[in-house]
C-alpha cells in the first residue's frame, strides 16, 4: 500500500536548503565579477559573450549526467548528498584559483571548471526538495531555496564594494591585475560555499530506496531500455507541462544571460562614461554593479516568501507572468537611467522576476515528474536554461556590434523584451500539481502550501 510523505518541519526544510546559500555565493561572485575579470585581463566587448560560453555549456553537459547518476546512487551519504559534497570541494578550490588567473585564457578555463563544479552541487539540490517534501510543501521548499539564493547572492555581489568602502581594501590594481577586493571576495566565497553545503550534508536525512518505493504512485513505471536509449526515450516523453515551461525558460534565461554579461559594460560606459578597465572610475562603476546585483538578489530573497501567498490567491502561472513582466520592463528601463542610484529602482523589479524564475517553474514542474527520475528530469530541464545562454553567447556579441553600434545597453533592452515575451507565454502553461489529483484537491494543496510558507 502506498503512503504519503510526511510533512517536514520548517527547520528541516531550512537545513535541507541551507547549502544553496553557499552555492549561490559562488554563482553570485561569478555573475558579478567574471566580466570584470575578463575586461581587466584584456577582453574586448565582442569577446565577453564567447568567453562566458563556458557557463551554459558546462551546465548543459553536467546537470543531466549528475541527475541521472544521483537517481541511481545510494551509499553511506545517501542519494543526493555525495554530489553536494564533491561539487563543494571542487568549487571551493576553483574559487581560490579564479581571481589569481595571470592571463585571459587561464581565467576562461577556470570559469569552465568553476561552473562545472557548481553544477555538480546545484542540480541534486533541486531534486532533493522533490524527493523529501510532499506535494503540498514543494512550493514552500523551493521558496526557502530561493531565499538562500537571494541571501547568498546579496553578500557575494556586494562584497567587493563592502571591502573597498567599509574596510579600505583597494579596488584598483595595476593594468592586467585583479584588484585585492575581488580576490578576497573569492577567498571568502570558497569558505562559505564549502561550509554551507557541509551543513546540509550533515543535517539532512534522505529517504532510502525502499522508503521512496513506498511513496510511488500505484501505476508501475516502465523502463524503456538501458543507457542512452532509455535517456533518449525519456527525453522524447517528457511531460506536457515540462515542454510548455521549456519555452518560458528559454526567453527568461536569454534575458538573464544578457543582463549578467553586459551590465558591467553597460553601466560603466553609459552611466559612468568610461571603458578603461584599469581606471578608478571604471572600478567604481563595477563595484556599483555588484551592489545593484546585491539589491535584486536581496529583493528576491524577501519576495520568495510572498510568492506562494500570491499564487494561492491567483495561480502560480499568473504570478510568474506578472513578475516576468515587471522584470522585463525594469531591465529594458536601465537604458533611460543616468544617475547610478536610480538603477536600484530597476533592480527591485528585476528582483521580483528573479525570485519567481527560481521558484515558480520548479514548483509547477515537480508534480508532473516521476519520482524515480526526478534528478534526471530536473537535469534535462536545465537544457532550457543553458540553450538560450549558449545562443546569447553566440549572437549577442555580433548583434551588439553590428546592430547596436557596440552599445551594450541596447543588449539589456533586448533582454528586457525577451523577458516580457516569456511572461506572455507563461499564461498558456498547464499548471497541475500531480497528474492524479483532482482540481479541487489541487487547489486545496496549493492553498496549504502558501499558508505553510
Amino acid at each position: 500500500m502506498n503512503t504519503q510523505k510526511p510533512k517536514l518541519r520548517f527547520w528541516q526544510i531550512w537545513n535541507m536548503s541551507f547549502g544553496f546559500l553557499g552555492i549561490q555565493f559562488g554563482f553570485g561572485l561569478q555573475n558579478a565579477n567574471v566580466s570584470r575579470i575578463f575586461e581587466t585581463l584584456g577582453a574586448s566587448i565582442d569577446q565577453i559573450p564567447i568567453l562566458w560560453l563556458a557557463a551554459p555549456v558546462t551546465g548543459l553537459l553536467i546537470q543531466p549526467i549528475i541527475g541521472y547518476m544521483s537517481d541511481r546512487t545510494w551509499n553511506g551519504l545517501g542519494r543526493r548528498r555525495p554530489y553536494f559534497l564533491t561539487g563543494a570541494v571542487l568549487s571551493s578550490l576553483a574559487l581560490l584559483v579564479m581571481p589569481n588567473s595571470p592571463h585571459l585564457w587561464v581565467a576562461a578555463g577556470m570559469l569552465w571548471i568553476l561552473d562545472a563544479s557548481i553544477n555538480v552541487s546545484m542540480e541534486p539540490f533541486r531534486a532533493l526538495v522533490a524527493d523529501n517534501l510532499p506535494s503540498e510543501q514543494r512550493t514552500q521548499g523551493f521558496a526557502v531555496q530561493t531565499f538562500f539564493i537571494g541571501v547568498g547572492s546579496v553578500i557575494a555581489s556586494a562584497m567587493p564594494y563592502m571591502l573597498s568602502n567599509w574596510f579600505g581594501i583597494a579596488n584598483t590594481a595595476p593594468e592586467g591585475v585583479i584588484p585585492p577586493s575581488v580576490k578576497i571576495s573569492f577567498y571568502a566565497g570558497a569558505i562559505v560555499f564549502f561550509g554551507a553545503v557541509l551543513w546540509t550534508v550533515l543535517r539532512t536525512k534522505e529517504y532510502s530506496p525502499e522508503e521512496m518505493a513506498g511513496f510511488e504512485s500505484d501505476e508501475p513505471e516502465q523502463e524503456t531500455g538501458n543507457g542512452l536509449a532509455s535517456v533518449w526515450q525519456d527525453v522524447k516523453q517528457m511531460p506536457k507541462t515540462m515542454r510548455q515551461l521549456a519555452v518560458v525558460q528559454f526567453f527568461s534565461w536569454f534575458a538573464l544571460f544578457a543582463m549578467w554579461i553586459y551590465t558591467t559594460s553597460a553601466v560603466t560606459s553609459s552611466v559612468y562614461g568610461t571603458s578603461d578597465a584599469s581606471s578608478a572610475l571604471y572600478n567604481e562603476g563595477a563595484d556599483w554593479v555588484g551592489l545593484c546585483f546585491a539589491m535584486y538578489n536581496g529583493v528576491s530573497a524577501l519576495a520568495a516568501f510572498a510568492l506562494p501567498w500570491l499564487a494561492a490567491r491567483t495561480s502560480r502561472k499568473v504570478v510568474h507572468a506578472l513578475c516576468l513582466t515587471i522584470g522585463g520592463i525594469s531591465l529594458a528601463g536601465m537604458n533611460f537611467i543616468s544617475d547610478p542610484k536610480l538603477l536600484m529602482i530597476n533592480m527591485v523589479g528585476i528582483g521580483f522576476a528573479w525570485a519567481s524564475i527560481l521558484c515558480m517553474p520548479y514548483a509547477i514542474l515537480a508534480g508532473s515528474l516521476p519520482s524515480k527520475k526526478m534528478g534526471f528530469f530536473m537535469g534535462v530541464f536545465n537544457f532550457f536554461i543553458v540553450i538560450p545562454q549558449i545562443l546569447a553567447a553566440g549572437i549577442l556579441g555580433y548583434v551588439t556590434r553590428e546592430f547596436f553600434g557596440g552599445d551594450s545597453m541596447m543588449a539589456l533592452m533586448l533582454g528586457g523584451a525577451s523577458m516580457v515575451v516569456a511572461a506572455v507565454i507563461t499564461l498558456s502553461v498547464t499548471d497541475r500539481d500531480d497528474p492524479q489529483l483532482s482540481d479541487d484537491k489541487e487547489q486545496s494543496i496549493n492553498l496549504s502550501a502558501a499558508q505553510g510558507a
